[in-house]
């Protein structure tokens, strides 16, 4: 079934306005106030939630497998977690895991 063209650029444009909005409401009223500094602590957080949130879905039900496990996707996520909690130091667990996941895919098939 395909979508007509109007109905995908009524979709687009809506989609873009959505987020235009959402980040202006955000920088554009909020920008030149001081934000209390219980919200600033917890902005901190932000980044380090979000690499786990769109990794996950992959390591636990990976489309690729059907989500049937799969080592070198799981392999990739320990190291990331390893390295990211021995080092401190996001970089260095992401090319890490990286370089794990490629070598395993590499080595197994």
């Amino acid at each position: 079934m395909m979508i007509d063209r109007t109905s995908l650029w009524i979709v687009i444009i809506g989609l873009g306005i959505g987020s235009f909005f959402l980040r202006f409401v955000f920088t554009g009223l909020v920008g030149n106030r001081q934000m209390p500094a219980w919200l600033l602590r917890h902005l901190r957080y932000t980044a380090v939630a979000i690499l786990p949130a769109l990794v996950a879905p992959q390591v636990i039900w990976p489309a690729g497998t059907d989500g049937q496990f799969d080592l070198p996707r799981v392999s990739a996520a320990v190291v990331t977690l390893g390295v990211g909690l021995a080092t401190k130091n996001v970089l260095a667990a992401i090319l890490s895991g990286a370089a794990t996941l490629y070598g395993m895919l590499f080595l197994l098939g």
